[in-house]
């Protein structure tokens, strides 16, 4: 269950390798957004976990500031939002479509080829006087 909240920020900052202070500096910049208890206090999930190592490495790897790692989040989220959406919207399009090719169903009408007589043969009609 990647949103089930489970760590405080000690043992959270410990997974990743950060210091507590960051991720509160993260929080505050709205880049992560744990859970809070009852009392406040924050916990995270594997899912802020996995943001978190991201951040790490937009950092760290690809050397970008917070305002591009803002940016750059803000991006993934939309992308995931999106891609969440066309899902939605190609099973949909799939159901009607098998919802056509049924009522296609329901409304064909065999045709079967049927023998006609042979043509008779037309007499000539002439009058022989």
């Amino acid at each position: 269950m990647p949103d089930r909240p489970l760590y405080m920020i000690s043992v959270a900052a410990d997974l990743v390798g950060m210091h507590p202070q960051t991720l509160r500096i993260y929080e505050a910049k709205g880049l992560v957004r744990p859970k809070r208890t009852a009392g406040n206090t924050r916990l995270y999930c594997e899912r802020d976990l996995e943001r978190l190592r991201l951040i790490q490495r937009l950092t760290t790897e690809l050397g970008l500031n917070l305002a591009g790692v803002e940016l750059v989040l803000r991006l993934e989220d939309e992308l995931k939002r999106l891609h969440a959406r066309l899902e939605r919207v190609e099973r949909r399009a799939q159901e009607e479509i098998q919802n056509v090719h049924k009522s296609y169903r329901r409304e064909l009408v065999l045709y079967r080829e049927q023998t006609l007589p042979s043509p008779r043969r037309e007499r000539s009609w002439t009058s022989t006087s």
